[in-house]
C-alpha cells in the first residue's frame, strides 16, 4: 500500500490513506451488491447486510482488547460517539472534569452543557508535550464530580496519557472515565480493562484504516447512557418508547452498511499485517522526522511520538505558510492551525496560529521525512 509519488500524504491524524485495498473492495461490493438496510427485514441482502454488522461489531470488541461484542455500539462516527456518552451520562448538577488536551469533540459538548448551566466543567492544565498529571484530577475533584473525561493520546503531540491512574483517581471516588481513543485504536494494541476505562469512542477511519461513516463506542456493564437521539432500531416498533437495549439505544436509523463493511475488513487488514509492528513503523518514522527537524535553527518541535505525529512551528513563518510550502515544493500534505484542540496550545505557546502536523501511516517512508526536512532546511535558509 503505498501513496502516488507525486502526492506525499501526511495527515493520517486527520484520516488515513491511502486505504488498503481490501478495505475498498469491501466498501465497494457492500454498497453495489449488498445494498439494503442493516437489521430491517428478513429478505437475503437484509440478512447479508446485518452480518456485515455483527463482523464490524466482533472486529471492534477485539481491537479493544476482547470485550464483549454486545457492549460496542457502532454510531456514524467518533464524534456522534463522544457525544452519546456525554449527553448520555452527564445529569443536571454533575461536574465533570476535562484536559486541555481534549479534542473538541469532547470539549465542545462539554462546554454547551456548561453554558446551558447543565453541569460544571473544570479542564486541566497539561505540560508543554500535552500531558496531565493524574494528581491534577484527585485536587480538582469535588462531591458532585461524576466524570472524567481525556485523550489517551494528544491529537498535536502524540503524548499518552497516563489513563490508568487517572481511572483510578477516579474510581477511588465513584467517578467514571471516557476515554477518546481516535489516535491510539489501530496502532497501539488496547485493552480497555487493562487501562480502566468505563467508555471509550474511537473512529474508523483514522488509524484504524477504514471509511468515514462509522465509529466505535464501548461502555462497560452498568453503564447504560440515555439516548441523544430517538429513532428507529428495527426493533419494538410497535413502541414509541426507546428501547433498553445498549445498541438500540447506541444506534438508531439506519447504519452506513459499506462503511461497516470497510471497518471489518480494515480490522482484518490489520490484524494480518500486524497492529503493534505497523505501528511500531509509524511511530519510528515519526520519531526521526522529529529529530531531524529538532536540529534546525528556528524550528520547534512538539512530539511525544505516542502516536505517530509531530507539530512543529517555523521561526518568521506561520504554520499555515509552511504547509503550502511544504505542498509547493515538495506534494507534501499535512495540516496546519489548531487541529480542533485549541486548549492545548495555550500550554505548547502555539496560540497565535497553532503548529504544522504531520502524522505517518503505513504508506509512508524515510522518504517523506526527508522531504519534509529538505523543505524546512530550505524554509530557514
Amino acid at each position: 500500500m503505498k501513496a502516488t509519488p507525486s502526492r506525499r500524504y501526511l495527515d493520517n491524524a486527520a484520516t488515513s490513506w491511502p486505504k488498503p485495498e481490501p478495505v475498498l473492495a469491501a466498501w465497494n461490493r457492500a454498497a453495489r451488491e449488498v445494498g439494503a438496510a442493516a437489521g430491517r427485514a428478513a429478505y437475503r441482502s437484509a440478512v447479508e447486510a446485518d452480518a456485515i454488522r455483527q463482523r464490524a461489531r466482533a472486529a471492534a470488541a477485539r481491537l479493544l482488547g476482547g470485550v464483549d461484542p454486545a457492549r460496542v455500539a457502532l454510531p456514524a462516527g467518533c464524534t456522534l460517539g463522544l457525544n452519546l456518552a456525554i449527553h448520555g451520562l452527564v445529569r443536571p448538577g454533575d461536574h465533570v472534569i476535562a484536559t486541555a488536551a481534549d479534542h473538541n469533540a469532547v470539549l465542545r459538548p462539554l462546554h454547551a452543557l456548561a453554558r446551558r448551566g447543565i453541569a460544571e466543567l473544570t479542564i486541566l492544565r497539561c505540560d508543554g508535550l500535552g500531558r496531565v498529571d493524574p494528581a491534577a484530577v484527585a485536587a480538582a475533584w469535588r462531591p458532585g464530580t461524576r466524570l472524567v473525561a481525556c485523550p489517551h493520546a494528544s491529537n498535536v503531540t502524540g503524548a499518552i496519557q497516563d489513563v490508568a491512574a487517572i481511572a483510578a483517581v477516579a474510581h477511588a471516588r465513584g467517578g467514571m472515565l471516557l476515554v477518546d481513543a481516535a489516535q491510539t485504536l489501530g496502532q497501539i494494541p488496547l485493552d480497555v480493562a487493562a487501562l480502566g476505562a468505563d467508555v471509550v469512542a474511537a473512529p474508523a477511519h483514522k488509524w484504524l484504516h477504514g471509511t468515514a461513516g462509522v465509529g466505535l463506542l464501548w461502555a462497560r456493564a452498568g453503564i447504560e447512557p440515555e439516548p441523544l437521539v430517538q429513532g428507529g432500531t428495527g426493533s419494538r416498533s410497535e413502541s414509541l418508547d426507546m428501547p433498553e437495549a445498549f445498541l438500540d439505544r447506541m444506534e438508531p436509523g439506519t447504519p452506513d452498511v459499506p462503511a461497516l463493511a470497510a471497518c471489518a475488513a480494515a480490522a482484518d487488514w490489520l490484524e494480518a499485517r500486524g497492529l503493534a509492528a505497523t505501528g511500531a513503523d509509524c511511530r519510528e518514522l515519526a520519531a526521526a522526522c522529529a529529530a531531524r527537524l529538532r536540529v534546525i535553527g528556528g524550528v520547534q518541535v512538539f512530539a511525544a511520538t505516542g502516536a505517530p505525529i509531530v507539530s512543529f512551528t517555523v521561526e518568521g513563518y506561520a504554520p499555515a505558510d509552511v504547509a503550502v510550502i511544504l505542498e509547493q515544493a515538495a506534494s507534501i500534505e499535512v495540516r496546519s492551525g489548531f487541529h480542533c484542540a485549541a486548549c492545548v496550545h495555550e500550554h505548547l505557546g502555539t496560540s497565535a496560529g497553532g503548529t504544522v502536523r504531520a502524522s505517518f501511516g503505513p504508506s509512508n517512508d524515510r522518504a517523506d521525512v526527508d522531504a519534509i526536512v529538505r523543505v524546512v532546511e530550505t524554509i530557514r535558509g
